[in-house]
């Protein structure tokens, strides 16, 4: 399936048997193991941006083994249910699991994909689900369906600034398949930007970028260097220098 749109209108959550099985279980497991004075220092941590149950990282991933054992591998079908349905749950533990969900089954899914992703970046952001989706679900669309690059140049000039974070991550993982003009225009395409998780993924792409082509990452630096915050020039020279 080819994506033909990725605007705001909110993805269908389609019907699937498995995804109601993954959240009978997940439901109860992770309620099982709920903590309220973990969950409240839980959400200070994340500046509020959701509420918490307060299951520490280790015990969720492993309640998380006993959710998906036995189940079979999803199709595209199943991931967008089990993911729009989490997320539709406020506590903060469920967009974890989808995110994990994702994670391991994103080459189950084609470009039509992309549309969830758009969601689950703009609804409840915070850098603790944006980045991963970034990563490891959108950069890995965009791997398998080049055409996508498209839709990345949007969302790099996005107003929502979780876009163009996620624009700016999504080929953190490339190492030498690193579309450098690319990677490099969405960098100055937002140098300007005054917030700072923009300002941060710059630096934080660059400097990723830096472990493959330090010498590219040094030259564009020494070309555009005066025209980005310091806060991405340092991130981006962490590891190289100047």
């Amino acid at each position: 399936m080819r994506v033909t749109e990725d605007g705001p209108a909110p993805p269908r959550v389609p019907d699937s048997p498995l995804a109601d099985t993954v959240l009978e279980r997940l439901t109860a497991a992770y309620a099982s193991a709920a903590d309220p004075a973990r969950a409240d220092a839980m959400r200070a941590y994340m500046k509020d941006v959701a509420p918490f149950l307060g299951v520490a990282t280790p015990a969720r991933r492993a309640l998380s083994r006993t959710v998906e054992a036995g189940l079979p591998r999803p199709s595209e079908a199943d991931c967008t249910a089990v993911a729009l349905r989490c997320w539709d749950l406020p506590e903060r533990e469920y967009h974890y699991f989808a995110v994990d969900y994702l994670r391991k089954h994103v080459r189950r899914c084609s470009s039509g994909f992309l549309p969830v992703t758009r969601h689950l970046v703009t609804t409840v952001p915070w850098w603790d689900t944006v980045d991963l989706l970034a990563a490891h679900v959108v950069g890995e669309l965009v791997a398998a369906d080049p055409a996508l690059t498209a839709a990345m140049d949007r969302w790099s000039a996005d107003d929502d600034l979780w876009l163009v974070r996620t624009a700016l991550l999504h080929q953190l993982r490339y190492k030498e398949r690193t579309d450098a003009g690319r990677l490099f225009g969405y960098c100055l395409r937002q140098c300007g930007h005054p917030d700072f998780f923009v300002r941060k993924a710059i630096g934080w792409s660059l400097r990723e970028y830096a472990r493959t082509d330090p010498d590219a990452v040094r030259g564009f630096l020494a070309r555009e260097g005066d025209r980005f915050a310091p806060l991405s020039v340092r991130e981006a020279l962490k590891n190289i220098g100047a």
